[in-house]
């Protein structure tokens, strides 16, 4: 029990964290460093850089030398460090390097949480759920506290650099994490004397599976969907806080209460449908989340918008989630660990690069001397959804789900 509820504060920390800056990043940027939509976009892109970064981190170091959970400690005491940083940062360009050596040293703790639980439990298909949802409270919870507890979302509180605090509260979350960690259970090293090759840390070993036509097919539209995907994670919270949404952070929550919810919809569906229609319904969903966000108001559409944000469950549990399931079912025994690597490189790495790139850019192209045309730039990853829909209905073979060894 001891375990368990130190496994649970470990992960409700590690998103707590996260969570607590990222959401409202690019209302800070645009309203307190002035950032243009291109510079938004390279500060939201060093998640990429880490995502990319990562699989060397824990490759070289923490799958060989060193127990998870002392890096797990060392990584979140510098991202303190670095949190103190970027709350110091006054300007865009003083801000950018700590925020990439911040993302550098970040991304590698997903998978080092996820090392530290697995390495405690005795059947982590039955377990790791029950640990892993508390990441998404926290999340949740950080939200909740910026938008109601201290209002710094509000706009006059906006106006006033308030945002900023957020990196101070980060700033203390990492470091309790940080030191927590070392109290963590022991999760020594993996190796045991088999030497990971580049290829193998960075997933390169299941290029192989490319060959299969179906697979090849989710592939590239994992790269494609992460365009629009880039958007919402890029320009949800200025979008909703430049309209005048109330509390657009605190809102923004009921996403992943919905994720949450839908995770337990998915494996009947997944049953049900088969991997096709799962997948579509994913992508139908961007579709649908970018239109109502396009046509949605602060005042007698803001139903719109509330249902666009509930629809986060499906966008990211039926596309995300269930091609990693997918991907899973489609790898052998020996490829299982390298495909899940290749197809995180492939989303979070390449695919969100290309996205945050192409959402600064349009940004930029629709920037009023008051604001923006946001109608416009949600039509585009709503098109880009409904293209990658279109075409992946015509391609896509349907297949059920089953595991080869």
């Amino acid at each position: 029990m001891r375990t368990r509820m130190q496994l649970c504060l470990m992960m409700f920390l590690q998103f707590f964290i996260w969570g607590g800056w990222f959401v409202t990043l690019g209302t800070f940027l645009g309203n307190n460093l002035g950032a243009s939509g291109n510079q938004i976009g390279m500060a939201f892109s060093t998640q990429s850089w880490g995502a990319i970064i990562a699989p060397f981190i824990i490759g070289l170091i923490a799958d060989r030398y060193f127990n998870a959970e002392r890096i797990l400690g060392i990584l979140h005491l510098v991202g303190a460090g670095l949190m103190v940083c970027l709350y110091q940062a006054d300007s865009f360009d003083a801000f950018y390097p700590f925020v990439l050596a911040y993302m550098i040293a970040y991304m590698p703790t997903l998978a080092l949480v996820n090392s530290v639980s697995f390495g405690q439990m005795q059947d982590p298909a039955k377990e790791f759920g029950k640990v892993r949802v508390w990441g998404t409270l926290g999340w949740i919870i950080a939200g909740l506290v910026i938008s109601y507890l201290f209002s710094w979302d509000a706009k006059e509180a906006i106006a006033q650099g308030m945002l900023k605090n957020t990196f101070a509260l980060c700033a203390g979350a990492s470091l309790l994490l940080g030191l927590f960690s070392f109290f963590l259970p022991a999760t020594p090293p993996k190796s045991d004397g088999q030497q990971a090759g580049l290829s193998q840390m960075l997933g390169l070993d299941a290029l192989a599976m490319l060959k299969d036509r179906n697979f090849l097919l989710f592939f590239v539209s994992s790269v494609l969907i992460c365009i629009p995907l880039a958007f919402y994670y890029q320009n949800a919270n200025p979008f909703l806080t430049e309209i005048g949404v109330e509390n657009a952070t605190g809102k923004m929550t009921l996403g992943q209460a919905s994720e949450v919810l839908f995770m337990l919809v998915l494996p009947v569906f997944l049953q049900r449908f088969g991997i096709k229609i799962t997948l579509m319904v994913g992508m139908a969903a961007w579709a649908l989340r970018y239109l109502l966000f396009a046509y949605g108001n602060a005042e007698s559409g803001v139903a719109l918008l509330i249902l666009g944000i509930a629809l986060h469950g499906i966008c990211y549990d039926f596309f995300f989630v269930s091609g990693q399931i997918y991907t899973n079912a489609k790898a052998s025994h020996r490829t299982k660990s390298a495909a899940q690597g290749l197809i995180t490189l492939a989303t979070y790495g390449v695919g969100m690069l290309i996205g945050f790139w192409v959402a600064g850019r349009i940004t930029d192209t629709y920037t009023l001397e008051a604001g923006h045309n946001w109608q416009q730039i949600w039509l585009y990853p709503a098109g880009f959804a409904a293209v990658i829909f279109v075409l992946f209905l015509l391609s896509f073979k349907n297949e059920r789900i089953e595991n080869h060894d």
